[in-house]
Parts: structure tokens; sequence; C-alpha cells
């Protein structure tokens, strides 16, 4: 059976991601099973140039293919911040409710009706054997932030992010409704006729 490296390091995309590309043929592995130790760039401004850096670094030093996320959240009300930043933003280090309570603080005297956001997923397909034939992959969703935490479900910005015709916060849905909306679950489900495709099935 063919491998496909999930090329994240973070323990929540990886399980997403896993779950949410679970019928496709192939073995998942993580970064650490394909035995790569180095850290790709991350210097691109936007998250599709990321993932591609991502998905070529990762595929010549793993000889594998490799799927490559580089996600974020972006705030109208911050001009797009924390954007390719989201992973980084309030400084390195920080724990997820540490960034969260950040986020929250920048935005404290913004009301309600201007908190406008989305979560935006790029996925990027580097194959070992065909790297100058990188496909790209894109999915987001939209909704707003809330003045304070609600759910535990999720991981980074989750709990925070307001989804209206839900009336919950993406850390209040369950696993698989979240999969059902996200934008990596928008994304992955685009990608699956992908990699089929292009790996021989």
């Amino acid at each position: 059976m063919r491998e496909l490296v999930i090329a994240t390091r973070n323990k929540g995309k990886i399980h997403e991601l896993m779950s949410l590309l679970s019928s496709i043929d192939v073995q998942l592995i993580d970064l650490a099973e394909a035995g790569v130790d180095i850290e790709a760039s991350e210097t691109g401004t936007t998250f599709e140039e990321n993932a591609l850096l991502k998905a070529k670094e990762y595929a010549y030093a793993s000889g594998r293919s490799v799927l490559a996320d580089d996600s974020g959240l972006e705030v109208d009300a911050l001009d797009g911040a924390p954007g390719v930043n989201s992973a980084r933003y309030g400084g390195t280090g920080l724990t997820d409710a540490e960034r969260v309570e950040y986020l929250l603080h920048q935005m404290s005297k913004i009301p309600g009706w201007c908190r406008q956001a989305r979560f935006r997923t790029v996925l990027a397909i580097v194959h070992f054997e065909r790297p100058e034939y990188p496909e790209v992959i894109c999915g987001e969703v939209n909704g707003a932030i809330t003045h304070h935490p609600l759910g535990t479900n999720g991981f980074g910005y989750d709990p925070v992010f307001w989804l209206p015709w839900r009336a919950s916060t993406m850390a209040e849905l369950s696993e698989q409704e979240k999969g059902e909306i996200s934008h990596r679950g928008a994304a992955a489900r685009a990608a699956i006729p992908v990699l089929r495709r292009s790996m021989g099935q």
C-alpha cells in the first residue's frame, strides 16, 4: 500500500486530517513515522505559498507523497490578522489558550457586529517522484469571534469561532459535525478524488 505523509506536527491537525482522509486506500503516516526530523520553511506570505513550501520540502526529505496543510484565522477587524501567523500569534511558545486570550485582548474594543472572521485551509499535495506537478486545494468557513471561549472540543481558535447558523462555536461541535462544515473538512473532501487519481486508485 502506498504511503501518504501528513506533513504537520500539530496533533490536532494530524488526528483531524487522518480522520477526514480515512476513506482513501493509502497508509496515512505522520512526519515522525516517515523519519522526518527537519522543520520545513514557512516563509511564504500566503497560506498557498506556505503549504507548497512544506509539501515540497517534506516530500524531498521523506521520499514519499506528502499532503501539507497551512491554515489559519482571518479577522476582518484586524485587517486579516492573525492570518499566516495564526500559529505564532502573540509570540512563540504560547499555548492555544494563551493565543486565544491574546486574540480576545486585541479585540476587546470591537463590538459584536464588527467581529466577522473566517477560517481558511490550503492543502498542497506533492509526490516525491514528480514534484513539479503539485496540487493545491482550498477550503474556508465564515463566522465571527466571540467575546469569550465556549466549548472544549477542537483546538486552536475553535473555542472563539462562532458559527451563526449553528448558534455555537466550532469547539462546541462533535468531531463528526466539525468535519462536515469546517474549512479543513471542505478542503479534505475536495482532496480525496485528487489523491485517488494521483496515487493510482
